[in-house]
């Protein structure tokens, strides 16, 4: 199959290039993977705990809590908009050139967020910083993906994966300390000085940025992609506060399949595009982010409602809620490493198979929760939940890397980042409305309930995706 227009200029294997590092190839991978981990550790750190913060900042900005939300929703819709622009940059101007610019915008608009002296321009800044943040992860994935072979991928991208889950559980940990006694703005101050010793360190460390001669950048695709992204993603957000009858929500929800089907006719006109859509007809490239986008509708619907359904089932507080329920990322992040060991032993199938079904009895599971559930019972619960959805992340990413040619690896991995927000978000909003619509026939428990059998259907979607995976080696860790 060929795509319209010229082939991109492929790039040679990063392990090949020469005069980086020192050592034995296998050292100066070791520490290419550990500086490029640890950058991505500095951006995203605080990304979880301001959300246990934000009622200290409705007090001191004497703002509404569904203006300061914005400090967490701004973050998070920003990123699926510009994520793919950022993967698609560092596949054609140069990776490391773009990750180096991300580590520096972040730490100057964090210094900017602590800085800010009014909600709305703490909201800006702090959109800003984690849209030079979060671009490190695109690049960095796709920096790591050619540096290690593809019997090494899946171990590599299981620390990778351990560090998107831990960074945000560390920060939520020591995060909560930092906020009681020397308040929020410690967060971002600290971040300027980790954040620049990460990119001291990245342009040590990094391979020279390689750039696609003659190709040029798709302005038009881009836009369009982002305004699909985007419309989509901001009305499930705002319909619970504004009504699915809005004026604006149907609005945005009429902008998405016309954004959408414009950007697949100008790909498939433009010499140079954004994502070429012959990886669309591959299924190496779809089931990937199928199986992904599936499974975290259930499992961060679950992620959000769970909490909600401890404070208004027992009663618990703010703090027993953070420690009953930090296990499950934290098992996530560890799992990522072990889903290695698993791929070599069974293969990539039958891991990412076990994980989407541990991930779907686990929504099972929490209808044990009710009156008598011990918190030990909640925790194993939860972990459950955590370790299902983190075996599958790095055998799912590696198939991903492999399907596509390596000028694509940023724009590749940026897309289906964009692809598991689109799904978080919509699972959400829907685990949310079945909760809240079976509230008052059926009570607290059983409502909570409803919406678990809800995200466990939705993850049988994810199964029937990943059993379509065609194991081509069981040789996927070195």
């Amino acid at each position: 199959m060929t795509a319209t227009g010229p082939e991109p200029t492929s790039f040679p294997p990063q392990d090949q290039s020469s005069g980086e590092g020192t050592g034995s190839p296998n050292q100066s991978k070791g520490l290419l993977l550990v500086v490029a981990l640890f950058g991505l550790f500095s951006t995203n750190f605080n990304v979880s705990v301001l959300a246990l913060v934000i009622p200290r900042l409705v007090v001191e900005f004497d703002a509404p809590s569904s203006t300061v939300s914005w400090l967490v929703v701004g973050p998070t819709l920003a990123y699926a908009v510009f994520g793919p622009t950022a993967g698609k940059l560092g596949d054609l101007y140069g990776r490391r050139r773009v990750y180096l610019i991300g580590l520096v915008g972040c730490a100057i608009f964090a210094g900017c967020t602590a800085a800010a002296p009014t909600i709305l321009l703490a909201i800006l800044f702090r959109t800003a910083s984690a849209v030079f943040g979060q671009s490190t992860s695109p690049t960095g994935v796709a920096i790591i993906s050619e540096a290690f072979p593809r019997e090494q991928r899946v171990k590599a991208l299981g620390y990778w994966g351990l560090v998107m889950a831990g960074g945000p559980v560390t920060g939520m940990v020591l995060g909560g300390l930092v906020v009681d006694r020397v308040g929020w703005r410690w967060l971002f101050i600290s971040q300027v000085p980790l954040t620049m010793l990460a990119t001291a360190l990245a342009a040590k460390v990094l391979p020279p940025s390689r750039s696609q001669k003659g190709a040029r950048f798709d302005a038009a695709g881009t836009v369009l992609l982002a305004t699909a992204a985007f419309s989509v993603l901001f009305a499930v957000n705002r319909a619970p506060l504004w009504g699915w009858d809005s004026l604006v929500v149907l609005a945005l929800l009429a902008v998405f399949p016309v954004a959408a089907v414009g950007f697949v006719l100008w790909e498939r006109r433009v010499s140079y595009p954004l994502l070429p859509l012959r990886y669309f007809r591959m299924r190496e490239f779809n089931v990937p982010m199928i199986t992904q986008a599936f499974c975290q509708v259930a499992y961060q619907g679950g992620f959000v409602l769970m909490p909600l359904m401890l404070s208004q089932l027992y009663g618990y507080s703010t703090t027993r809620i953070s420690f009953l329920t930090v296990g499950r990322p934290l098992l996530w992040g560890l799992a990522g490493p072990l889903s290695a060991l698993l791929v070599v032993r069974a293969g990539s199938r039958a891991v990412v198979v076990g994980g989407v079904l541990l991930n779907t009895a686990a929504c099972l599971a929490f209808l044990r929760i009710g009156d008598g559930t011990s918190q030990v019972e909640i925790v194993m619960l939860l972990g459950f939940a955590g370790v299902g959805v983190g075996i599958i992340v790095a055998p799912l990413m590696a198939m991903l890397t492999t399907a596509v040619g390596p000028e694509d690896l940023g724009i590749a991995s940026a897309t289906s980042t964009m692809m598991v927000m689109i799904g978080s978000a919509a699972g959400v909003q829907m685990m949310q409305t079945i909760q809240v619509s079976r509230l008052d026939r059926a009570g607290v428990a059983a409502s909570y309930h409803a919406a678990f059998i809800a995200a466990a259907v939705v993850s049988l979607v994810a199964l029937i995706s990943a059993l379509m995976i065609r194991d081509r080696s069981h040789q996927a860790s070195g």
